[in-house]
């Protein structure tokens, strides 16, 4: 990875984000879904294909099962509930898989929301597997563009072409890094900065190095106007190695061999809401609890909890 140089101000990178790439914290190789962080895109699938099958649903997606048989590295892997041997009690299957389904389906109400009031463009950072635009009750005139990896996206459109999907809304897929020039291939593939936009960032940050987190936050900023939204999830944890024997990242560990802590980066994270709180934007932040408890069903505190330091940001742009 090349940092910046000490002359320069992290807080106003330049304009080439090759300069904030995660590639000493980020596996290089796996183009797809096969390995590192690709891989976990594959956690999230089945974690939202277990919480599809539960009779208390929080959220519902039918395409989820599919990824996770369509890919090799996990074909072994559960997609409901009931196998898992010790069903709920299980930190990975139970616990955690309830989390991301309780995180969806907050996201997906959280960009509903943002149609609602008349946006018609989203943005899915670092989309992974995600279905939004196949799902979702979304207006035909809305685009949602889809940012990830060529291999991620290629991984997906295969799986939903054999399925002859068909998204309910415009589905623009934007094949290029965000360690690389993303921002030309967005506005490239007909995103209008002009327009008001709802932006998504799940589960994606804590992977970037502090500076990229900026660049990143930045960027959105510069590429919005009033009646935008943002929504990310942040973790403010000091010391991140201090949660290495966390269940749930022992359980991910064992269990799929995926190091979570490995895959993050863990430098120094910015105040990204502060950020955007002294840009004008109103934002607020929450633990995932506060929506467990809403909602009468998801992970609560526990000891050693990995996800205590978990922080879901919504950010709004006000209209002129």
């Amino acid at each position: 990875m090349s940092e910046p140089s000490t002359t320069e101000d992290p807080r106003h990178p330049s304009s080439d984000p090759s300069e904030f790439s995660a590639t000493e914290t980020r596996p290089t190789g796996a183009e797809g879904v096969d390995a590192g962080v690709g891989l976990t895109a594959l956690l999230v699938a089945a974690a939202r294909a277990i919480e599809t099958r539960r009779p208390d649903s929080l959220a519902q997606d039918v395409y989820a099962e599919h990824f996770v048989r369509a890919a090799p590295a996990c074909a072994d892997w559960p997609v409901s509930i009931q196998q898992v041997p010790d069903g709920d009690d299980n930190q990975l299957w139970g616990r955690f898989a309830r989390y991301f389904g309780l995180r969806t389906a907050v996201l997906d109400e959280f960009l509903q929301r943002s149609v609602g009031t008349g946006v018609r463009q989203a943005v899915l950072l670092g989309a992974g597997l995600d279905t939004r635009a196949f799902r979702l009750d979304l207006p035909s005139d809305c685009v949602v563009f889809e940012i990830d990896r060529a291999g991620v996206l290629a991984f997906k459109q295969q799986v939903l072409k054999d399925l002859s999907a068909a998204p309910r809304a415009k589905r623009v897929q934007v094949p290029v890094d965000l360690r690389e020039d993303w921002v030309t291939a967005l506005t490239s593939a007909g995103f209008d900065p002009a327009a008001p936009s709802v932006w998504l960032a799940e589960g994606l940050l804590f992977y970037l190095p502090g500076p990229a987190e900026t660049y990143l936050i930045d960027t959105v900023d510069r590429l919005t106007t009033g009646g935008s939204a943002l929504a990310f999830e942040a973790k403010l944890e000091k010391d991140l190695l201090a949660y290495r024997d966390s269940p749930i990242y022992v359980a991910t560990r064992e269990q799929i061999g995926i190091d979570l802590l490995g895959l993050f980066d863990r430098g120094p994270r910015p105040d990204s809401a502060g950020d955007l709180t002294a840009k004008g934007w109103s934002t607020s932040m929450h633990t995932p609890f506060e929506f467990t408890r809403l909602r009468g069903r998801g992970p609560l505190p526990e000891p050693n909890d990995a996800l205590e330091g978990n922080r879901w940001v919504f950010a709004h742009k006000p209209r002129p």
